[in-house]
């Protein structure tokens, strides 16, 4: 990655129109291309310990830079970050990955499931019923608690259809999605250990991913994560 990174996304934060980004193509393409080239070092690591990442093309992991701003009140037309999700199936899923997101003074690192789809949502709430004993004992061993902390994400208010309000898992019942996150600071980011730093911890990870992977073994094909 680029030293200049977070400097150009402080830049574009400061100037995002077409105009500051015309002028600066250049610049973004370096930058991108940077980031490029630490997303295939992200993934020939995951490969190594699981090989269904090894065929996974890195511009499929890397988030657009133009914001969708049809629906949106705020018409800039650039995000402020990077972002690259990783998974077997690229980004294009709802399945269980790990996601990097750079922004300055709040990249952070990320795992898990986000805001799944209801049939997929149900699949997971079905493993939990099942096996909600396993990702309990996941999330609070004692080296995962602390480096990620809690769930993050929404959850229900009451319980979901199906399942009583004295469910042994309710809490995780509520949830509405399934995530990890782990602050970086900019000095990590920009330190040239990004990644061997990053998969320390998508490797705490592995078996939170692996709970969810089987859950929703139906529906996303039984590939590997982890």
């Amino acid at each position: 990655m680029r030293n200049d990174t977070l400097a150009f996304l402080t830049e574009l934060a400061d100037n995002n129109n077409k105009e500051w980004m015309d002028a600066n193509r250049n610049w973004y393409q370096e930058v991108r291309k940077g980031f490029l080239d630490t997303v295939k070092e992200f993934l020939l690591a995951l490969s190594q310990i699981d090989p269904a990442f090894s065929a996974v093309d890195p511009k499929k992991c890397v988030f657009r830079q133009n914001r969708d701003i049809r629906f949106s009140a705020n018409k800039d037309p650039y995000k402020n970050n990077m972002g690259a999700f990783f998974s077997p199936q690229g980004k294009n899923t709802s399945g269980p990955g790990y996601y990097i997101h750079l922004q300055p003074g709040e990249c952070f690192l990320a795992g898990g499931v986000w805001m799944p789809p209801a049939d997929k949502l149900k699949k997971i709430r079905q493993e939990i019923d099942y096996a909600g004993g396993e990702l309990e004992k996941i999330i609070h061993e004692a080296s995962f608690k602390a480096a990620f902390g809690e769930l993050k994400g929404e959850q229900l208010k009451s319980s979901p259809r199906g399942y009583p309000n004295d469910h042994p898992y309710i809490d995780l019942m509520r949830m509405k999605s399934f995530v990890v996150t782990r602050p970086l600071s900019d000095q990590e980011v920009l330190s040239g250990n990004l990644v061997e730093h990053c998969m320390k911890y998508y490797t705490l990870m592995g078996d939170f991913n692996v709970f969810l992977a089987r859950a929703l073994e139906e529906v996303e094909g039984g590939e590997g994560i982890l």
